[in-house]
């Protein structure tokens, strides 16, 4: 039967033929094990393909849906972290051993006659390889791919004459990325890269096979030997490293997924994915006028360089143990992208958002006004539970089911003495105001804080009444504007900043107005708990 079907695949389709060449393809005696970067990186964009679509399945293509798709992704979606983990780290990974194959190319003087092309289409290749990685980082719509997105397109648009032109097309508008921006890196990402990668990668694989692999020169008078079985088993043993690794990296190293790119949150500090560091770090060398130099006009000239290897080095070939200069090159490029790098990240300050952000999903009670938190520990202050149990009947109505339908003045008679002998109610006029809203018009969020919110944050927001601090700051849409907005705290200040900020204003901020409050401790690191757990 077997022999049967593999007749049939022979006599319509020529595949069975096709992968006994493909086997059978004659290599020099001399590969091996330095060989197999070129099947890893295939495999590699393979992987990227094969999640990409798994990822695009429930990917929204809007700015807000993206954010929130991702969201679904990895909190509900089966398999949905792996899946993005492997897509993520993925990405890097192919840039890495897209890199490593172009070194053993350089170092074994591969790129020589009549191999040429073959060189041109792989540095190509590399190209397109980071541009995958620009145009994927910004699809997430968080803070940290946003603004890393700005720096690198920012440095796109440098270049005197077509930097306007750059900016244009990548749809830049006023220095800012936005709607238009996210559409087309999108389409880029998911359309015409993958398309044009494929069309290389078929052309680089058509030049491989005419010209087959470079031999050493001690080798090149030696018997060749079969593509099957020797090279294919390194390959696959290669591939399925790779493949290891990169499960767990994504099994071990959990990708994020940060707040919502802010436009506006000027805290922030823009950096570049890892692989664009070296040419931020670049920039810091050419300033003013000669930002230009840095930006455009050094990694042009590489790149050229690169590309013109072939032409440049016209030597005979050798064995790679003597081609010193090509090693000193290799290491002397190795070692000044290392060290830019490496400085760069040494000169990041800390981030201060949560990489989880994007992941949790604000409580209810961390989206109303403090004042309302607030009632709810006023509400316990004064033992109302013991009649009013929440979620179930008992001595007095369940305010949770229903709100009180009793007018203002009754329920403030009613705060100042609960039961007729029992003692007299501990709040104040405005506590109890606020009690009033809380029980008479509270809606869903307000039952989700009465239920669910933690003492100590309830303590906070109380503190944040008694302060007054909303006379100054808005918190979620309540309070003056004189200070700044309370919502997203965390993502500007450490948490010491927010308590030291407390004790001495003016010490931290230059000319406030400010008064130090001297809290109790455990007041401050209260109100300090409730005001980082407010999101923006």
């Amino acid at each position: 039967m077997f022999k049967a079907i593999w007749s049939w695949l022979e006599e319509r389709t020529g595949l069975p033929s096709a992968i006994r060449h493909f086997l059978d393809e004659d290599i020099p005696a001399s590969a091996g094990w330095h060989q197999v970067f070129g099947s890893v990186a295939l495999f590699a964009f393979l992987i990227q393909v094969a999640t990409g679509l798994l990822l695009a399945l429930n990917f929204g293509s809007t700015p807000t849906d993206a954010h929130a798709s991702v969201r679904y992704i990895m909190t509900q979606v089966t398999g949905g972290p792996l899946i993005r983990g492997l897509h993520h780290w993925g990405s890097s990974a192919m840039i890495i051993v897209v890199v490593l194959h172009l070194i053993q190319v350089s170092l074994w003087g591969a790129y020589k006659k009549p191999r040429e092309a073959t060189w041109m289409v792989g540095c190509v290749l590399l190209l397109l390889t980071l541009a995958f990685g620009l145009t994927g980082y910004l699809l997430p719509w968080d803070n940290k791919s946003y603004w890393a997105t700005t720096v690198t397109a920012h440095i796109a648009a440098l270049p005197p004459v077509a930097g306007p032109y750059v900016a244009r097309l990548l749809g830049v508008q006023g220095g800012a990325i936005g709607v238009i921006t996210f559409a087309r890196f999108y389409a880029a990402h998911i359309m015409l890269l993958p398309l044009v990668t494929l069309l290389l990668i078929g052309v680089h694989l058509v030049l491989v096979r005419k010209h087959g692999v470079t031999p050493t020169p001690a080798d090149a008078t030696k018997p060749k030997k079969k593509f099957y079985p020797e090279q294919v088993f390194k390959d696959t043993v290669a591939v399925f490293a790779f493949t290891m690794a990169l499960v767990l990296m994504a099994n071990f190293a959990k990708v994020g997924l940060g707040s919502m790119a802010d436009p506006t949150d000027t805290s922030f500090t823009p950096r570049p994915e890892w692989y664009f560091l070296f040419l931020f770090q670049t920039l810091k060398l050419f300033q003013g006028p000669l930002e230009v130099v840095g930006a455009v006009i050094l990694p042009t000239i590489a790149l050229i360089a690169l590309i013109l290897v072939p032409f440049i080095d016209r030597a005979a070939a050798m064995r790679v143990q003597k081609r010193t200069v090509a090693m000193a090159l290799v290491a002397f490029c190795a070692l000044g992208w290392a060290g830019l790098t490496q400085r760069a990240i040494a000169t990041t300050p800390a981030d201060t958002e949560d990489p989880e952000a994007g992941l949790k999903p604000p409580s209810l009670w961390a989206q109303i006004p403090a004042e309302q938190v607030a009632a709810v520990g006023y509400f316990r202050k004064d033992n109302c539970g013991r009649c009013h149990v929440l979620g179930r009947s008992s001595m007095g109505p369940d305010l949770a089911r229903e709100a009180s339908n009793k007018p203002a003045d009754w329920l403030l008679e009613h705060f100042a003495k609960p039961a007729p002998d029992g003692p007299d109610s501990q709040l104040t006029g405005a506590q109890m105001k606020a009690l009033v809203a809380l029980v008479t018009k509270r809606d869903e969020k307000g039952v989700d804080a009465w239920k669910s919110a933690p003492e100590e944050i309830v303590a906070g927001a109380m503190t944040f009444q008694t302060r007054q601090c909303f006379l100054c700051h808005q918190l979620n849409g309540v309070g003056g504007s004189v200070g700044p907005v309370m919502n997203g705290l965390s993502t500007r200040h450490t948490r010491d900043w927010i308590m030291g900020h407390f004790g001495d204003p003016s010490k931290y901020v230059k000319g406030s107005r400010m008064p130090a409050y001297k809290l109790p401790p455990e007041e401050l690191a209260q109100v300090t708990d409730y005001l980082l757990a407010i999101p923006k």
